[in-house]
């Protein structure tokens, strides 16, 4: 009894960094830098499993690389902003509990960390890794729904995003 404890155990904490393997072995669909007047503010990846984008419902990863400090307060309240930019909250009710969520989930990041959201087979999940910690990524939060994720990655990827051009990077044009 006692060996099927500790091996359900080892399978629970092995089982999130397997996962997380998976999206690490991804291609690459483009990159991006967010500059705000001479800062750099992140840098982005999008990667998907075969290098190719077909939309918000596919398969994908989009890793941020953080140039500064940030701190969950000002995550939260930019991905407000972008909501609110693409008409979001007036069409989702579930957005406020949404933001809720992400300020309960979301560290303060600092120049060097990376968060990444990942959707696979319609769910989406945060990970992070912290500057110091090169080794491996942390799930944050329960996994998101298909509706969520939609949203979430259409600040970046969504026709209506206040990037267009951070966008055409992303999904691997030149601009």
């Amino acid at each position: 009894m006692r060996s099927a404890l500790l091996l359900l155990l080892w399978l629970a904490a092995a089982l999130p960094a397997a996962h997380a393997a998976d999206w690490l072995t991804w291609r690459k669909v483009g990159e991006a830098t967010l500059t705000w007047g001479p800062f750099d503010v992140y840098r982005s990846q999008l990667s998907t499993p075969d290098g190719r984008y077909t939309g918000l419902q596919q398969d994908q990863a989009l890793l941020i690389t953080y140039q500064r400090s940030i701190s969950r307060d000002e995550l939260v309240d930019a991905t407000r902003e972008q909501w609110q930019a693409q008409g979001i909250p007036d069409s989702e009710p579930n957005s406020a509990e949404w933001l809720r969520r992400l300020q309960a989930i979301w560290p303060d990041v600092n120049q060097g960390s990376q968060l990444a959201f990942v959707v696979n087979n319609g769910q989406g999940q945060f990970w992070y890794r912290a500057p110091t910690d090169r080794s491996a990524f942390t799930p944050l939060g329960p996994p998101q729904s298909a509706t969520f994720s939609e949203r979430f990655l259409a600040i970046w990827l969504g026709p209506r995003t206040q990037y267009p051009e951070l966008r055409l990077q992303l999904l691997g044009g030149k601009p």
